[in-house]
């Protein structure tokens, strides 16, 4: 396979406040709404609260990428499911005086259809960690609690 690349532009605004933009992305969709607002978080000096930050972002990609990689996974494997959805934190910490975002948890909640497959969409989720090409390049921990739900069974 030949490197793939994926361009984002970043414009300060104002303060600690920028927009983020895909010159691929913003081709495909005209309009402009494929730009994001990010900023310093609120928890850091003049930061800013209820706009997307660099640690959300890093969060949000360990997250979406175990997300497809999971339908491609489970797609492959003719796993039946009726849902996926994945709550996820980043752990931002200091390690030699330095801020790194030390773990990503992820919770994945997979909603089967039959409880025969319980066992198939584990093996699916966990292969799905594994081969997540955003966790296998950062170095940040790891965790992954998963769920497997059966759609008779859900209230």
């Amino acid at each position: 396979m030949e490197a793939h690349e994926y361009n984002v532009q970043i414009n300060w605004n104002q303060e600690r406040k920028g927009l983020m933009c895909s010159p691929e992305l913003r081709e495909a969709a005209p309009t402009g709404q494929t730009c994001i607002e990010v900023a310093t978080p609120p928890q850091f000096e003049k930061g800013h609260p209820g706009i997307w930050s660099p640690e959300h972002l890093f969060t949000a990609s360990v997250s979406s990428c175990l997300m497809t990689t999971f339908l491609a996974i489970a797609e492959y494997s003719k796993l039946e499911f009726s849902n996926f959805s994945c709550n996820s934190k980043g752990i931002l910490d200091k390690e030699d005086k330095r801020f790194v975002v030390s773990e990503v948890i992820l919770e994945p909640v997979i909603t089967i259809k039959n409880e025969k497959d319980r066992d198939k969409a584990m093996r699916v989720l966990e292969k799905s960690e594994k081969a997540c090409l955003i966790s296998n390049s950062i170095k940040s921990k790891i965790t992954m609690n998963s769920e497997v739900l059966v759609k008779e069974l859900v209230g």
